[in-house]
């Protein structure tokens, strides 16, 4: 597996990938100082997952997600950031983000970070998940403009647990492309552009608890 840390201070980024060449699954670890150095190296490199800083000079974070993920649609990216205020993270969301850190986050979060959003799940610092919730009441529609089934909230309940579609299925007994038909419902039920802002409305409006 290949990791891109992506950051303006170079004493985190070294110590980032230091860390980060003991996992055992870890191959190549690359690095960048800033968002247009990340997407000259993704134009030359196949990477797993980016380390993204959300404030750097020039091009920010949500900038070089958003032009990354047209450079290699499949990467999954995680965004760190000093700061849990939500306003450095709904604009995240938006470009296609899968995972959220706080930069103080110790070593054994960063690699459940990694691990999750590798297996397809979404990762929220629980600091930065509640900054968010607390202040989405604009950006999502409230719970009366619409109505979920019964099957379509259990589903979004174990989406919010940080389950797979395949490990859902196997949970309620169904196939996987019954909760993928769910997972494109909910989606368009809710104006979710993605797992992670699905997420956000379902303890939003009240059908997941943290």
């Amino acid at each position: 597996m290949n990791i891109y840390v992506v950051d303006d201070h170079s004493l985190f980024r070294e110590g980032l990938k230091f860390l980060l060449s003991r996992l055992d699954f870890a191959n190549e670890i690359y690095e960048a100082e800033n968002g247009a150095d990340f997407l000259r190296g993704l134009k030359e490199k196949k990477v797993d997952v980016a380390l993204l800083d959300i404030e750097m000079p020039g091009m920010n974070g949500t900038e070089a997600a958003r032009k990354a993920l047209e450079i290699q649609p499949e990467i999954k990216i995680i965004a760190v950031s000093m700061y849990s205020d939500e306003s450095y993270y709904s604009a995240m969301i938006e470009a296609g983000a899968n995972g959220f850190l706080l930069k103080n986050s110790n070593f054994t979060e960063v690699k459940k970070a990694i691990t999750d959003v590798l297996e397809g799940r979404n990762y929220f610092s629980m600091e930065i998940l509640q900054s968010i919730v607390n202040r989405m009441n604009d950006k999502l529609p409230g719970k009366t403009d619409y109505e979920l089934t019964e099957r379509e909230t259990e589903v979004l309940s174990q989406i919010c647990k940080g389950c797979s579609n395949q490990e859902i299925a196997d949970i309620l007994s169904i196939s996987k492309r019954t909760v993928d038909k769910h997972r494109e419902n909910l989606l368009l039920k809710t104006q979710s552009k993605n797992t992670a802002n699905l997420v956000v409305f379902a303890i939003k409006n009240g059908f997941y608890e943290i």
